[in-house]
């Protein structure tokens, strides 16, 4: 029987928690803040604009919920 030495074997790139996820993860959520916060601040309805974010009570909720469902349309 083969020996496999688990030391060998790499991750492939863009499994979930890879750094390209989370590098992605980040760019949208930095993107995306911005859109949450200029919206809020001329007192616009920004949640209707990020999909995911329609029942959130916060910003950083709204914001974060937009994030994750942008992030299950790109993986």
């Amino acid at each position: 029987m083969a020996d496999i030495n688990n030391s060998t074997v790499q991750k492939h790139p863009m499994e979930p928690g890879s750094h390209g996820d989370r590098l992605i993860l980040w760019v949208a959520f930095v993107v995306i803040v911005p859109i949450a916060l200029l919206g809020a601040l001329l007192g616009l309805h920004w949640r209707k604009w990020l999909p995911g974010a329609e029942g959130a009570t916060s910003a950083f909720g709204g914001v974060k919920a937009a994030v994750y469902t942008f992030m299950s349309h790109i993986s």
